[in-house]
């Protein structure tokens, strides 16, 4: 039995007698005058009970942002593989080893993902990788595209896309761990570490041109068995159902644990769940005391808001906009991989894309819609592909409906104004703001907003910080 099974007096019996030799006053003396309380702190009930709690509490932060990449990927690629009939044109949902593409750019009323760009079109596949998979792709003749290769940690182990392989037409295997196999000549190998993976990709779709070439050019990239029998009939099986439990989180953590194996780096953290029941082989409520329980709810509670501070602790904080690297190359940073897996699903690492984000004004005050705004780009950011403004309700992270249907300002926007020194001036507000400003504008919505500056394959002086990322000031 673990200690959180047992009672308070059976822990008193065993471990008060040790306690109560265990320190002299002399002992105590010089333990005082260290500041070491382990030495003098006594083991009575009402300590045990505070400890129990406090590890619970502990124990549940750790576990959830640790585990939660792995369980929204879980839940997100059993979403994904749930294709609706009829399907809307914004989604990218496909069966099971299936490639999908959305045949619009994103609006507000496709709420698959949150903070959704409207550059590009969206793809996505879910594979379960019995044996390699091929991933065919055409020449796009320079079109700017993009296909991230996430393992269920939602970490992104490849990419294939004009900045890393070029955008002439070829094909990849994605071998899965443990593989021995042989790949024919002209393929790339890209072994990924989980037998489950996300293809998740973007293709560039530039404001106003025509949707038929890009829509056909969709349909000439390809998955398929190594072998080139069609896919084995497999499927998803049902996360377990957790309405209204408290510890629900852990029963998801623990299903998903079953296909998707500890990483070796993480073996020593994972053991420390035992301790509130978590172990290789299930989540085991039963081994939880009263204390243990409470603390441990408390801390799956404020997970999410661990995750979230972690911008604090690791992004850069450049003119106001919050500037995170990394998005690619976690490591250990369980908190920020945590908060990218939920709101920032499928984020690139920054020499792909960067994606500064703006809570506040330059007097730090949260951004509203019952304001006036402005961002003045002093010249146009240095990018080798394109760059968007796009608004964002504060309260669900999508995109602002709005009288004009503009979500984003960028530089494929039709009539796009730009001064001539360059400038290039944003109004940001929910009210037209009439004239040749209008041309400009970014509509916000009623309420609290923000703002995501996305710059695909920014150049150095932009990874560097010699480009001057623009204010945004609020206006009379």
């Amino acid at each position: 039995m673990s200690i959180i099974g047992m009672s308070r007096r059976s822990i008193m019996c065993s471990v008060v007698p040790l306690a109560m030799g265990a320190v002299s006053p002399r002992t105590s003396s010089a333990a005082e005058a260290l500041g070491d309380k382990l030495l003098t702190t006594p083991a009575t009930p009402d300590v045990i009970a505070r400890g129990l709690e406090a590890d619970g509490y502990a124990l549940g932060v750790s576990a959830f942002t640790w585990g939660y990449p792995l369980v929204r990927m879980e839940r997100v690629i059993r979403e994904y593989t749930d294709v609706p009939s009829p399907k809307p044109a914004t989604s990218y949902r496909a069966g099971l080893n299936e490639i999908g593409w959305a045949e619009e750019l994103a609006t507000p009323a496709a709420t698959d993902m949150p903070t959704a760009n409207c550059d590009t079109f969206y793809m996505s596949a879910v594979v379960m990788l019995d044996e390699p998979y091929i991933l065919s792709v055409p020449d796009t003749a320079d079109r700017y595209y993009v296909i991230n290769v996430f393992n269920m940690w939602q970490e992104l182990e490849h990419y294939v896309g004009r900045r890393t392989t070029g955008t002439q037409a070829g094909r990849f295997a994605i071998v899965p761990p443990g593989w021995s196999g042989e790949l024919p000549p002209g393929l790339k190998r890209l072994n990924v570490t989980t037998d489950k993976i996300w293809l998740w990709g973007r293709l560039h779709m530039t404001q106003g041109e025509a949707k038929q070439p890009v829509l056909d050019l969709q349909k000439q990239f390809g998955l398929a068995r190594l072998g080139g029998a069609p896919s084995q009939t497999r499927i998803l099986q049902p996360l377990p159902v957790i309405d209204h439990d408290d510890l629900g989180f852990l029963q998801h953590l623990a299903f998903a644990l079953r296909s998707t194996a500890v990483k070796p780096a993480d073996q020593a953290l994972f053991a420390q769940f035992a301790r509130i029941g978590l172990t290789g082989s299930g989540f085991d409520p039963s081994q939880l005391g009263p204390d243990a329980r409470r603390g441990l709810i408390r801390g799956l509670g404020e997970g999410p808001a661990v995750a979230i501070s972690s911008l604090a602790s690791t992004a850069t904080r450049r003119n106001g906009w919050d500037w995170v690297v990394g998005l690619d190359s976690f490591g250990f940073n369980y908190p920020l991989r945590a908060l990218v897996a939920g709101p920032y699903l499928g984020g690139n690492g920054e020499r792909e894309a960067m994606y500064p984000i703006r809570y506040t004004d330059a007097d730090g005050t949260v951004l509203n819609g019952k304001n006036r705004y402005v961002v003045k780009f002093g010249s146009e950011p240095p990018v080798d592909a394109f760059w968007s403004l796009t608004m964002y309700n504060a309260a669900d992270k999508m995109l602002v409906a709005n009288a004009i249907d503009r979500f984003k300002v960028g530089s494929d926007t039709v009539g796009l104004v730009r001064a001539a020194d360059g400038s290039i001036t944003v109004p940001i507000q929910a009210d037209s703001p009439g004239g040749d400003a209008a041309l400009n504008w970014l509509p916000s919505p009623e309420g609290d907003f923000y703002v995501i500056l996305r710059l695909y394959q920014p150049r150095d002086e932009v990874l560097s910080g010699a480009y001057q990322l623009p204010q945004l000031r609020k206006v009379d």
